[in-house]
């Protein structure tokens, strides 16, 4: 074919028109990858300043539209060459068994993330735990899932090891259940540490009345008597809650005599 060309219209006009062609071809892969992200960013910006849509479904859409994009200017590129689309869609359509056997994990991936967008498992800004990874989701594309974890680090996992995976949710509802464990010495009065800790429960706005806060003594352990605690409180509040109780916990038993002891043994001795 090129052969016939360069007889047809001489070495010099055929490289020539090539270089130009080539030229032609870069410039609109440029625009179009620019293009592609700066639509991808606008459609994400109008999602979010939205009230009335969900940020997943936005970046999802947004993806996709993105990869339509860079698909058209693939097409534009090959017509430039003098590829015809109809030529094309009929050689696509004759290597679909192979691009489908070597592209398998990505277009698994692809139906994985259609399948999270429509059943949500989670959703963009939610801590989740998948598969033993924990972050937070900042993006879910058609490839990826991209979590953040508590240090800033970003982690890109496979939507289909996403999907295929056991997923925990944080955040998906609004009320949590604080569990906390005190232990206390065996010569102390466990009613009295009892109610230091439903003092601080109920001095603390956000601990629920209801359901009630629950204390209990759980444990005769090999060193402290252990008192159970399970506290409700908004999602949101859970970890300051937490670390104010602790603390709280114990500066009040240091200041009413209730020792938290270390872990000790007793040796026994008896004579003969």
């Amino acid at each position: 074919m090129w052969e016939s060309l360069v007889e047809q219209i001489g070495p010099l006009e055929f490289y020539g028109t090539l270089v130009s062609n080539a030229l032609k071809a870069l410039v609109i892969i440029v625009i179009g990858w620019i293009a592609s992200g700066w639509v991808k960013r606008m459609i994400k910006r109008r999602v979010m300043a939205s009230d009335a849509l969900d940020d997943t479904i936005g970046s999802f859409v947004a993806s996709i539209v993105r990869w339509i994009i860079l698909l058209m200017v693939f097409v534009a590129i090959l017509g430039i060459f003098g590829i015809e689309a109809t030529s094309l869609v009929a050689v696509m359509g004759a290597a679909t068994l192979a691009i489908g056997l070597a592209l398998q994990g990505t277009l698994g991936d692809l139906a994985a993330g259609f399948m999270l967008v429509l059943f949500r498992p989670y959703s963009l800004g939610q801590y989740v735990s998948i598969g033993g990874t924990s972050g937070t989701v900042k993006d879910l594309n058609l490839f990826f899932t991209v979590l953040v974890t508590p240090d800033n680090v970003q982690i890109t996992m496979p939507n289909g090891q996403a999907w295929g995976a056991i997923i925990t949710n944080y955040s998906a509802n609004d009320i949590r259940r604080l569990d906390l464990t005190f232990g206390i010495d065996y010569a102390d009065d466990p009613d009295k540490a009892i109610a230091i800790l439903a003092g601080l429960a109920k001095a603390d706005d956000r601990v629920h009345a209801d359901p009630e806060p629950w204390i209990r003594l759980v444990n005769l352990g090999d060193s402290s008597v252990d008192i159970g605690c399970r506290f409700w409180c908004n999602a949101d509040d859970y970890w300051e809650l937490k670390w104010h109780l602790l603390k709280a916990a114990k500066a009040e038993f240091d200041a009413q005599g209730i020792s938290i002891p270390y872990p000790h043994q007793v040796l026994v001795q008896r004579s003969e």
